[in-house]
């Protein structure tokens, strides 16, 4: 009875001085909380020079949704800021070079995470094209030799196909939108809905998210403080300067013929992805560049 008396008492001070143990706020766990659940949602935001309309109710929620998703995808995120430093300036100037927005860099990160990745229905490489689909702009696909892989190629067909729909929509931000949705589901769209701004169309789950993606993508990698990522300059992916050989001939043995150029054949698969196989199958003296690192292994 005793022992049960001096509890009671514990308790009743505990409870008068305010301090429950169980029911203590712990302000870290509170900023972590806010952190999760909020985002410094930008003022403003456009792509490619196109403005994205925040005051519309639904176009501001959906884009809070890909910004949570990603600020809150740490590793994912902060992998892409880390690539986008070796992967950005291949892509930069060709997208220039073409008079493509350099917004579009934006949309190989939530194509691929700037990795060369294959998706469930076949697409490959940092931009995901379907093989039909690239060998219709340019790129050589074959067992031998897959040009999905090689990202100055690849980035050029990109520019092909962001042009074609420019051309046809009129709107860099349609020509995004058609890069994941087709350009003639978009258009489609269009004539049944008899609206021809994005912001506008109701399509499908996974289009309808695509632009928004990539404005939430390009928002945090311009701003990568703001949103919880510092990275110090030495802990981002860089490019390893190489040297090109041109090749005109079939090489046999791949692994046999970068011995002579000081490397192995990881080394050599690593910076020229796009040779699928151990040797090189060229029986028309086709030229191809192969590139060999100076440095870095």
């Amino acid at each position: 009875m005793k022992l049960i008396n001096k509890v009671a008492l514990m308790l009743t001070v505990i409870f008068a001085s305010g301090v429950f143990i169980f029911a203590a706020k712990n302000p870290t766990e509170e900023k972590e909380l806010k952190k999760e659940n909020s985002v410094d949602f930008p003022v403003k935001l456009d792509f490619a020079g196109e403005e994205t309309p925040l005051k519309i109710s639904d176009v501001k929620e959906r884009l809070d949704r890909e910004l949570l998703v990603n600020v809150n995808l740490h590793a994912s995120t902060i992998l892409a800021i880390k690539r986008a430093n070796r992967a950005f300036p291949v892509i930069e100037p060709i997208l220039k070079k073409n008079g493509i927005p350099d917004d579009f860099k934006y949309l190989a990160v939530i194509e691929s995470g700037l990795v060369n990745v294959v998706s469930p229905a076949g697409a490959r490489g940092i931009w995901q094209f379907m093989p039909d689909t690239a060998k219709e702009r340019g790129m050589e696909v074959n067992e031998n030799v897959d040009q999905r892989y090689d990202l100055e190629k690849s980035t050029q067909a990109a520019c092909s196909y962001f042009l074609s729909a420019k051309g046809k929509f009129g709107s860099w931000t349609l020509a995004a939108a058609s890069y994941n949705g087709g350009m003639t589901g978009v258009n489609k769209q269009i004539d049944i809905q008899k609206v021809s701004n994005y912001y506008d169309l109701l399509l499908t789950e996974e289009t309808s998210r695509y632009v928004f993606r990539i404005l939430a993508l390009k928002e945090i990698m311009e701003n990568p403080v703001k949103y919880g990522f510092t990275i110090a300059p030495e802990d981002l992916y860089g490019a390893l300067p190489t040297r090109k050989i041109e090749i005109d001939s079939s090489i046999t043995d791949l692994a046999d013929f970068v011995k002579g150029q000081g490397i192995n054949y990881k080394i050599l698969k690593i910076h020229n992805p796009w040779l699928r196989e151990t040797k090189l199958i060229n029986d028309t003296g086709k030229k191809y560049q192969i590139e060999i690192p100076l440095k870095g292994y």
